[in-house]
């Protein structure tokens, strides 16, 4: 994917008023593809606005599906899903889009699908996946870069998931569904986005039991209808909010939050300096004092989250003192050198990198390198003296529905800009001290 746009911010105002946070991105590619296992149409409201949604919604379509947009609604008919494999150029542009592998399995007893994309986080492979789907009773081939699994009949089974990752846990609960007999996924992830994809199959007349513990119960049924669902909010798009506020300053009420998905989110902003209140639905960040250091590890939940590593890192990079941040999940490290570039002193020692924070930050011209990287590096512009422009805003956009614009809504200096047409005689773009809201447009191929 050609990178061709930049999120510009001038630094230094703090932020106030209220931002509702979107549908949870994780969760709603999960709830597309399981939306496929129906024999009917699915209704999935709270859809976020974002790029992986589109991207899933394609491959669907290819396959067979109809998908209908509407704002944040969007409906899934599977009765029409035919084809066995997606397009490779989609497929490796969304890692969600090896949830199609148990779709195709339960539904058609086959499917060919490439190796999954998205953002450069190290070595992810799909092994657990793919043994689980043995476990099943499929046969698994690697060919060409893709994977092929087929198999007259699932059949359910108990399945050990070695690591509690949260991309084998669904793709194993899409798969077991309409298989025959009970199947039990032992050390499963226990993440808000793993419980929201029961909920769903649940509504869908699937037998879902223990979702959100490390042990989960499928009793295969023969078909799934069309349901209503409605998405869980994002909680790494609200603690990405909590970490500007921190940066920043000032106070924000996010709304459309679930504050029990944030709790370790939410202790170790209080541990840095940031007043936390909240209730049903809502939450309240405010920093008025100066920030403190702290320490964190990522883990999986109820664990601190890992895509709000980078976030947190820009967070602490003001904070003066020493904070360490231990990362267990994947190589998040990406982030570093660029946030160096603003003046951060941040060093790589093994899986944590130590941050020595208080250093005056000031605008240049650095690179999104993935999505969450990316966020860090807008929020550390949001400090920064003087002008900070992120090239590679297509990135945010697979995760973030129009940050610059809900950053602007509580007095961010930010807007979005076309890079200038490349040429020997073409000037190098020059960042514009006044901003504004920015706009995001998607092109659709689908029927919105």
């Amino acid at each position: 994917m050609a990178l061709s746009a930049s999120i510009v911010v001038q630094g230094g105002n703090p932020l106030q008023g209220a931002v509702a946070i979107g549908g949870a991105k994780n969760s709603a590619v999960a709830a597309m593809a399981a939306a496929a296992l129906a024999e009917g149409e699915t209704v999935l409201e709270n859809m976020p606005e974002d790029t992986d949604v589109e991207v899933m919604a394609r491959i669907l379509t290819h396959l067979g599906c109809r998908v209908v947009r509407h704002h944040r609604r969007v409906r899934v008919d599977g009765r029409g899903l035919r084809a066995r494999r997606p397009p490779d150029e989609l497929a490796r542009r969304l890692r969600a889009s090896f949830y199609i592998t148990g779709v195709l399995l339960g539904r058609l007893g086959e499917a060919e699908v490439p190796l999954p994309g998205g953002c450069p986080l190290g070595s992810r492979p799909v092994d657990f996946h793919l043994e689980g789907f043995r476990r099943l009773g499929a046969q698994v081939d690697l060919i060409h870069g893709c994977v092929r699994v087929r198999a007259r009949r699932l059949v359910g089974t108990e399945i050990y998931i070695n690591r509690a990752s949260v991309g084998t846990t669904i793709n194993l609960m899409l798969a077991a569904t309409l298989a025959h007999g009970t199947t039990v996924l032992v050390n499963a992830a226990r993440e808000p986005e793993v419980v929201d994809t029961a909920v769903l199959l649940g509504a869908m007349g699937a037998r879902v039991q223990g979702a959100g513990t490390d042990v989960i119960r499928i009793d295969g049924v023969r078909k799934l209808e069309g349901a209503r669902h409605a998405i869980i909010p994002d909680r790494i798009e609200a603690g990405t909010f909590l970490a500007a506020v921190g940066l920043c300053g000032g106070e924000v009420r996010l709304l459309n939050v679930v504050p029990c998905h944030l709790h370790a989110v939410i202790a170790k902003l209080r541990e840095a300096g940031v007043e936390i209140e909240w209730g049903d639905g809502w939450l309240v960040a405010r920093r008025r004092g100066p920030l403190r250091p702290t320490d964190l590890v990522t883990s999986p939940f109820p664990g601190f989250p890992t895509d709000l590593h980078p976030p947190f890192a820009a967070l602490l990079a003001a904070a003066p003192g020493v904070s360490v941040i231990r990362e267990t999940i994947f190589d998040r490290f990406q982030y570093v050198d660029e946030l160096r570039r603003l003046g951060a002193d941040l060093k790589v020692e093994g899986e944590a990198v130590v941050i020595r924070g208080g250093r005056r930050l000031t605008g240049a011209v650095v690179e999104a390198t993935d999505l969450r990287a990316g966020a860090a590096l807008v929020l550390a512009g949001l400090a920064a003296a003087g002008v900070t422009e992120v090239r590679g805003a297509e990135l945010l956009d697979r995760g973030y529905e129009h940050l610059e614009r809900k950053l602007a809504a509580v007095g961010a200096r930010i807007r979005r800009q076309k890079a200038a047409p490349a040429g020997p005689e073409t000037p190098p773009p020059k960042a514009r001290s006044q901003a504004g809201a920015g706009s995001l447009a998607v092109a659709s191929t689908y029927k919105k």
